[in-house]
Formats: C-alpha cells, structure tokens, sequence
C-alpha cells in the first residue's frame, strides 16, 4: 500500500530510472521475481535516517530531542530501500559506482511502471531524494517517519536518487526494534511491467552480452537486451 507526504517530492510517471547492477544481482532479480530492498545502515552513508542538527538543537524542545533521536535510530536498521538513479540517458559515473563497465548490467524503466509493477501489502513510500546541507538545512518535523531518509548531504547530488522505502516498524507496546532482516528483504515485482530494457555493461565481452540474452529468454523476460550506448563509435569515424 502506497503511503503520501504532501512535502516529498514525487516524480512524474514518465521519469526515467536506472538500477546498476552485476550479473548475479540480475539472476536473483529474475528468479524472485523481487526487488532486493537493503536496511539503511547496510548502504554505507553513515548519515542514513539522521535528522539534521538544526532541526534537533532548535525545532524541538529540549526534553524531546533525546526521544526522536532515540526513535528514529531505533527506526534505521527496520528501514528497507530500493534506490534508483534518475536521468534520460544511462551514466557513465553510475556504472562505475554501482556496477562497472565490463561486467555490469543496468535495467531501465520509468516511475510510473515502477509504481505499478510493486506488489506488496506493506505500507511504502516513493519519493526524490532531496540533497541538503546537514548543518544549515532542515525539514518539517512533524508528519513522516519516512523524510529522514529521503534527505541526504549534498556530496551525494550526482547520485540523483529515486527510492521506495519500506519501513516494518513495530505497531505495538513495548516496542521491539530488534531488526527482522540480517541484510534486507526481496518484495515481489512484476517483471513484464517493470523492465523496459536491460543494457550490458558497455566494455562486456560479446560472450557476456550473449548470456545475458539467453538468461532473460529463461526466465521468459520480454525486454531487450542490449550492450550499452557508450559503447557505440561514430558514425562518421
């Protein structure tokens, strides 16, 4: 189930997305029929579901900072991510963060198909990532426990992240934050609406392009396998 934030910046339906990955990453995704969705703490940024200080020194009364600080690492490790990178073309910087140019594979949808391709009863939250200054910037306090980790510091902004948020906090008292999941958690997706096109790693040698293909026609993929554009010489060398 879909939640909403009026504050959170949400992506048109045409947007374009990449996901970066290797080769094994692929096979899993085919053979769940899942997205894998890592905990916060298992991204490596170290200020993954922190409110900015500006927001803990002066938006909330001293008693209570020590509570919503409490909580909301308490909340990170119980919080699960998908990222996707934004843009009209693949990124050569991307492939090489998350993948890399001669054995990665990337798949490209957009976000209205990402959103209609999620099958999961939990409750989720779609939304940019939105890139601040930590110690001179803030966000409203009151209304999401989902905002913290839709921010992240202006080091990042190259990423130009889209994500889903999964948080499976607990709903009782007293309140167990023991995390569910040593890593993360796969959520059902349907492929045929979710994958528009897979692209190879632009440096992948022809036999990699070829198991990639025979690989998606297994598991009865109807999208294009193709190399990478970055790849291509010009026409009119």
């Amino acid at each position: 189930m879909r939640s909403e934030d009026r504050y959170l910046d949400i992506p048109t339906d045409d947007v374009e997305l990449w996901r970066y990955m290797d080769f094994v990453k692929f096979v899993s995704l085919l053979e769940y029929n899942a997205l894998f969705f890592p905990r916060a703490d298992k991204l490596g940024d170290s200020f993954e579901g922190y409110w900015p200080i500006s927001t803990e020194e002066s938006k909330i009364s001293p008693p209570d900072v020590a509570t919503i600080s409490t909580l909301f690492k308490a909340l990170i490790p119980l919080t699960l991510i998908s990222c996707w990178h934004e843009g009209a073309h693949e990124s050569k910087a991307m492939w090489n963060l998350y993948s890399n140019e001669t054995d990665g594979i990337a798949i490209r949808t957009d976000f209205g198909s990402l959103m209609d391709s999620f099958k999961t009863d939990y409750q989720w939250m779609p939304g940019r990532v939105k890139y601040i200054h930590y110690e001179e910037e803030s966000w409203p306090v009151s209304g999401s426990y989902w905002r913290p980790f839709l921010h992240k510091r202006r080091n990042f902004e190259g990423e130009r992240e889209v994500r889903i948020i999964i948080q499976e906090k607990p709903d009782k008292f007293p309140f167990d934050f023991t995390p569910l999941y040593d890593a993360g958690n796969h959520y059902k997706v349907d492929l045929s609406i979710l994958v528009h096109q897979v692209i190879v790693a632009p440096r992948a040698k022809e036999w990699l392009l070829d198991l990639v293909q025979t690989v998606a026609a297994r598991y009865n993929l109807k999208a294009s396998v193709v190399r990478s554009a970055l790849a291509d010489n010009p026409k009119w060398a």
